[in-house]
């Protein structure tokens, strides 16, 4: 029996590469779902003619019928831990940080005196959303133990995306705001708000961006690392260069156990979250 053949046909198989899909190299994410496609084809499986990208994040992860998809490190230890398989993460070359690793960078503005963690007490912060490793949870794993189980920003404001913290600082309606590194690179090619920003730290690193895929393709999760592995390295250049890729890294979920443990670590300290 084929790998196409054993897959249920009452879960159509879906794809979705949500987590740097910007407007700006969209053209490129779809360039790299069709090498990903073709190495899914010729190993027998059924991919979908595009990605998705319609669907709420949650249920695209816990669909039964995906194939491949992207979520981020701190919704799959909280809430998709033995709901799907992970393959690994791509290595995006970010500096500093082990091959297939990332982390998030605190920004304040070009002209802000802050020199550390300790400047932003009582000041107002931009992130994404709770619930984002990059966004939230890496500053968390810092201020935890400083914090006291005590807010530490006068305000947290919620934006919706890693961009729109950039934009709240560029414009002065925040002080700081975190966002992960690759999101930062793409801000500084694509959006002119990274120029009336810098960088004031740097968290420690975490395991990249997990690539999945649903639980019931456990038995199949080799041959899905190695067709991304593929795709990845055979990838023409300009979509390399535009999503930052330099190759893909195979984990496990326990790689990611780190990310579980930080958040735990901070909750002890009372600093459940950042507002």
């Amino acid at each position: 029996m084929s790998v196409a053949e054993a897959s249920s046909p009452l879960h159509p198989p879906i794809a979705g590469l949500p987590m740097y899909d910007w407007p700006e190299v969209r053209e490129a994410t779809d360039a790299l779902w069709t090498g990903l496609r073709a190495a899914f084809d010729a190993r027998g499986f059924a991919p979908p003619a595009m990605l998705s990208r319609d669907r709420d994040l949650f249920d695209l992860w816990r669909d039964p019928g995906l194939l491949v998809g992207q979520t981020c490190g701190l919704p799959l230890v909280r809430h998709l831990a033995g709901a799907v398989c992970v393959l690994g993460a791509p290595d995006h070359g970010v500096e500093g940080c082990p091959p297939g690793h990332y982390h998030s960078v605190v920004v304040v503005a070009g002209h802000s005196r802050a020199e550390g963690l300790e400047d932003l007490r009582g000041k107002r912060l931009a992130f994404n959303h709770p619930g984002s490793q990059s966004g939230e949870g890496a500053l968390r794993h810092l201020l935890a133990p400083l914090a006291g189980g005590r807010a530490w920003f006068s305000k947290v404001i919620e934006t919706g995306s890693h961009r729109a913290a950039l934009a709240a600082v560029a414009s002065g309606e925040a002080d700081a705001a975190t966002l992960d590194a690759v999101s930062f690179r793409l801000a500084e090619r694509h959006d002119p708000a990274a120029g009336a920003v810098r960088v004031l730290l740097r968290t420690p690193p975490t395991p990249g961006l997990p690539m999945i895929t649903a639980r019931g393709n456990a038995a199949r999760v080799e041959i899905l690392r190695e067709a991304v592995a593929e795709a990845i390295a055979t990838a023409p250049r300009d979509v390399r260069e535009a999503l930052f890729l330099q190759g893909f890294v195979p984990m496990e979920a326990a790689d990611y156990a780190i990310i579980a443990e930080r958040d735990a670590a901070a909750s002890r300290l009372g600093y459940p979250a950042l507002a």
